[in-house]
């Protein structure tokens, strides 16, 4: 199958659909923790004002999830990769918690952890740690509330607020000490999140690893494990070698996740990845490879999709979201392509065209007809 589709330069290149889908390994066990961020499919009708009110479809959205718990996946729910601080309020969010948790437990095995955050406090609007932390409490009572686990995002007020390290400690240190249950953390960065910038006190990668490695020791009880996102995979290492026993590290490394997953020998990275949500059958079948101990399997599964997460996480990387949703569509897990606050146009049609043809090289179109027939609907949209 050909199709007609555009180049950096302009220009107008027929391309000749090659990959064959890959099977998924249904009921695999796998040898690491792999949590997927989902994303949310919203509703196009109901969203009449898309820039600053979000609609959702939630029986796509939740069938969603059940596609990623059937392939083995546990889901981090409520993430940025769901658009939260990118259009998706806390109250959606906790829509979204609440019907994911109920969903959870009709499902045997399933399981999720939700981002608890301070996103219902505007930056501007915080002005002491104590209106940090008491923003923080809301989400995590109603985490804790609805029978949930926490993942306790990053906070873009927090990091206003904060003066230095001390503060970062006070307010993970009070956190950690009441919550109900084990804590995942998140260090995410500021390509993710340019509000971010500075976390945990420091400019300096080495200052404010010491800052967190102290808070995660003090805490190690309470902390079940950090993912961190710096797209910096030696940085991870770092990290995940200065980690207490029994603290785990989940990557966020959505460029070098598959040697971090396989480790180095002496540890290796858990997963807590947006990508997942795009590569969710191939990642079960490498993963399941990497559980029985073929390693070159593992690798052959995981390498193409490697450039297909580069293209996506491309910078400006916080609109990843769009390549993800845009594969979601392509392979029919939601009828359009729209996405809440219009996020569909951060991203241009040559940036769609590279997805499609690396989403297939690495074997993920399900059905090559139906990705090949909305791609096109795509480029009429674009004059092509």
């Amino acid at each position: 199958m050909d199709i007609i589709l555009p180049v950096a330069n302009g220009d107008l290149v027929s391309y000749r659909l090659v990959g064959k889908p890959v099977e998924p390994s249904m009921g695999a066990r796998f040898s690491r923790i792999a949590y997927a961020a989902a994303h949310v499919v919203a509703d196009p009708i109901a969203m009449t004002d898309p820039w600053s009110r979000p609609a959702v479809d939630w029986d796509r959205t939740m069938a969603f999830r059940h596609h990623l718990w059937r392939l083995g996946f546990h889901i981090a729910e409520a993430m940025d990769t769901s658009q939260r601080g990118m259009g998706f309020d806390w109250a959606s969010a906790k829509e979204l918690i609440r019907r994911s948790i109920a969903e959870a437990k009709t499902v045997p095995s399933a399981d999720l952890a939700s981002g608890a955050g301070t996103d219902h406090l505007a930056p501007a609007a915080a002005k002491t740690l104590d209106d940090v932390i008491h923003a923080y409490e809301d989400q995590f009572a109603f985490i804790e509330g609805e029978g949930g686990k926490a993942i306790m995002m990053a906070s873009r007020a927090l990091a206003k607020v904060a003066k230095g390290p001390d503060d970062y400690a006070r307010v993970y240190g009070r956190m950690l000490s009441q919550a109900s249950g084990k804590v995942i953390l998140h260090w995410l960065g500021d390509m993710f999140d340019p509000a971010l910038r500075g976390y945990w006190g420091s400019n300096d990668f080495d200052a404010a690893l010491d800052t967190v490695v102290a808070i995660i020791e003090r805490h190690a009880d309470k902390v079940e494990g950090i993912k961190i996102s710096l797209l910096d995979a030696e940085k991870e290492v770092r990290l995940r070698d200065r980690l207490p026993d029994r603290v785990v590290m989940f990557t966020g490394d959505d460029f070098s996740y598959p040697e971090l997953i396989a480790g180095d020998g002496r540890r290796h990275s858990h997963a807590l990845l947006g990508i997942f949500d795009a590569i969710a059958p191939v990642a079960n079948a490498a993963l399941a490879k990497l559980a029985e101990g073929d390693k070159a399997g593992y690798d052959a599964l995981m390498a193409p999709t490697v450039p297909l997460s580069r293209r996506i996480f491309e910078a400006p990387t916080e609109y990843y979201k769009a390549g993800i949703v845009f594969m979601a569509w392509l392979n029919g897990h939601q009828d359009h392509f729209t996405m809440i606050g219009g996020m569909q146009s951060a991203r241009g049609i040559c940036h769609y065209a590279d997805v499609f043809r690396l989403s297939d090289q690495a074997g993920l179109l399900a059905d090559p007809d139906l990705a090949a027939a909305r791609m096109k609907t795509l480029l009429a949209m674009s004059g092509i």
